[in-house]
């Protein structure tokens, strides 16, 4: 391990008040690890001796030796060694009987010795799950928009069958323009101020607290852990990981599932098609099927950006839309700066579909967002704040989502940047969703951080850690304590359904301190490990989601055919339709070519959608109507067919598949 002084030379030595230690057990789990295969080896000598032994005792009667556990075994003993006393003989065999199941008894104890283990080991980690799932509410129910009291605003489409009355249709699909034609600002209540009251502490993390007094004497409403506990639950966690039996039986355990999987299909495919057919109206076509991970500023395919670009050179030539070398541009002059006509852009010249020379690089990946490799192009078409307020990005997103309302079973998760630079991002953000009326029954909004505090340090937009953090979190923990300070805010957050922590997940990260220091200290160029911006995410997410559950608020290898074999919750998304997809329905593409790929049945694709519906952000009572009013239970009662088209006797293998593998864990005495 470098030392803090050696890698840091011109900076002053950490104050044990400003940093936290990272737990570093390697040491002593290795210790711990070799007494234990030493023990280990020393008892398997032992049992090779005795199995030598037994091996050379040999019975002197030719008679066959009963044993209740290997049933008869005839002696084949050679005849001159067939002379001795026979009751000699008889007490031999016995001996032999009680030799062998002393040596069985003993090697059960071993394998059992270390099958517990590995199962108390697996078992802390679904606890250690169970334990940040809950502090940080994000179980089913958690969430106050769990409820089936929960406004929806503007409300959802009320169900096409029976048919509704005429006063009751609401909103009908009608092209870009009746997007967000039934919102109307002014008839969103906005709450008002609570006596609840927040600071950030010490250690970068935000805490709540419920009075003066509390605040005053530090009694948060609730207790985030620690950097130093998150770490060593982490550190254990890895270790598990890395464990070399742990993952040896891991691996044959999962070839279990998949060998388990295929048998189920051999035996059961043509019954899981005679009960799909049993069930009317229901089709994979008509099944609700979320998208689950979809850049916003992607969420278009190539000609129909190239078709929206050429549209606005046709109807807005002379919109102000950039600043650039000390002055304002027009759209025509821009494209005139460029040497280019409406006329001559096509696909080709466009050029953002990614080709064989993207993958796995993730700087040409990036580089693929800016149409025909301009920047300033990516800022005038695909950015919200920019000077013409993200008005192209706002139209052009209304015309995507029509064609999801058109396609009435398609949903989808946008995910939208936060990059933490400075505190009015968040309302900028919420001023163009709201002010554009971006809001549809079929679209949800997911926020993505990007790792880019090395950045933003670079160009002086921050002076430590400490401040992204703030940027990214004090304007939420505003809204929520006094959501008439940002109103627009507000509304948007009702339609935000989680956090996502972005960058280049290839690249490889290094323990850089021994201790690391706290977020108001972290003023180093360096960027902090993904492990340390996950920690202070969920942290002050922790803290966040408990104030707004009191104040009733919400928020060419492929694993896929694998994961999905061996029962893994698993779904199909589109990622980024401008640069990987061709038609106007994405996910539809998507999953007619992971058919043709992996061969998936009608159930499969069936399964795999509801599955996205269950991942999704969407509202307790949105799901109940898309998939089930029990979605929530699992096994059969979980499952609506007639909703979602997924045979009973699939989803009871699943589940009879995981209470196995979670007994299994649960037998320390095998």
């Amino acid at each position: 391990m470098v030392n803090e002084d050696e890698r840091n030379p011109g900076r002053p030595p950490l104050r044990k008040e400003d940093s936290f230690d990272v737990p570093d057990n390697h040491a002593e789990r290795d210790e711990a690890q070799a007494l234990c295969y030493t023990h280990y080896h020393e008892r398997v000598l032992k049992r090779e001796d005795s199995d030598y032994l037994i091996h050379n005792v040999r019975p002197l009667a030719s008679r066959p030796v009963v044993n209740s556990d290997s049933g008869t075994a005839f002696n084949n003993e050679p005849d001159n060694l067939r002379d001795v006393d026979e009751d000699a003989g008889i007490m031999e065999e016995d001996r032999l009987v009680d030799s062998k199941k002393d040596v069985k008894n003993r090697l059960d104890e071993q394998i059992t010795e270390e099958l517990r283990m590995l199962y108390t080991n697996f078992q802390k980690c679904l606890e250690l799950r169970d334990k940040y799932m809950k502090v940080s509410a994000q179980r089913v129910g958690d969430n106050p928009s769990d409820s089936d009291e929960w406004t929806i605003y503007p409300p959802p489409p009320v169900p096409s069958w029976p048919p509704p009355k005429p006063e009751d249709i609401g909103r009908v699909t009608d092209g870009p323009e009746s997007i967000g034609s039934d919102f109307v600002r002014e008839e969103v209540p906005i709450p008002g101020l609570c006596n609840l009251f927040f600071e950030m502490d010490d250690t970068g993390v935000y805490q709540v607290y419920a009075t003066k007094e509390d605040l005053a004497q530090k009694k948060p409403v609730i207790q985030v852990p620690s950097p130093k506990d998150y770490f060593q639950d982490l550190d254990f966690v890895l270790s598990v990981i890395s464990d070399g039996p742990t993952k040896s039986f891991a691996f044959r355990r999962l070839k279990y599932l998949e060998s388990k999987w295929n048998m189920y299909i051999l035996l059961n495919e043509y019954k899981e098609l005679a009960e799909a057919k049993r069930v009317p109206h229901r089709d994979f076509y008509n099944i609700r099927k979320v998208d689950t991970h979809v850049h916003h500023s992607s969420c278009m395919n190539q000609k129909h950006l190239l078709r929206f670009i050429k549209a606005q050179m046709r109807r807005t030539p002379e919109d102000v839309v950039i600043y650039r070398d000390g002055k304002e541009l027009t759209l025509e002059k821009v494209f005139q700066s460029l040497n280019l006509t409406a006329y001559d852009l096509n696909i080709d010249t466009l050029d953002m579909h990614a080709h064989k020379d993207s993958f796995h690089r993730f700087d040409k990946f990036n580089l693929k967002y800016n149409p025909i490799g301009e920047s300033r192009l990516r800022e005038i078409f695909m950015k919200t704040d920019n000077m013409i307020k993200g008005r192209y990005l706002a139209e052009i997103t209304k015309e995507v989502i029509s064609d999801l309302e058109q396609s009435k079973y398609q949903m989808a998760e946008y995910r939208i940047s936060i990059y933490g630079r400075s505190e009015d991002e968040w309302d900028k953000l919420a001023d163009w969703v709201v002010e554009h009326k971006l809001f549809s029954h079929n679209v949800r909004w997911l926020i993505q951080v990007p790792r880019l505090y090395n950045v933003y340090k670079a160009t002086k937009s921050v002076k430590n850690f400490e401040d992204v953090i703030r940027n990214i979190f004090k304007p939420l923990f505003d809204v929520t304590r006094d959501p008439s300070s940002h109103p627009n805010l507000h509304i948007f957050l009702q339609r935000v359904i989680g956090f996502d922590s972005v960058d280049d997940e290839s690249k490889a990260e290094r323990r850089i301190y021994r201790k690391y220091p706290y977020p108001r200290v972290w003023n180093m160029p360096t960027n902090p490990p993904y492990s340390y911006y996950a920690y202070y995410m969920f942290a002050n997410m922790t803290s966040l989601n408990a104030f707004r559950q009191k104040r009733r608020f919400n928020y060419e290898r492929n694993p896929f055919p694998t994961f999905f074999q061996r029962g893994l919750n698993v779904s199909l998304s589109t990622d980024d339709p401008l640069q990987f997809h061709f038609t106007k329905e994405p996910l539809i593409e998507e999953y007619s070519v992971a058919a043709q790929i992996w061969k998936l049945s009608g159930a499969d694709m069936c399964e795999i959608s509801r599955n996205s519906v269950a991942q999704s952000g969407w509202e307790n009572r949105i799901k109940k109507h898309w998939i089930g009013k029990k979605w929530y239970l699992p096994g059969i009662p979980g499952n609506d067919m007639a909703k979602t088209n997924v045979p009973n006797i699939r989803v009871a293998f699943r589940y009879e598949t995981l209470r196995e593998e979670l007994n299994m864990l649960q037998n320390t005495r095998v």
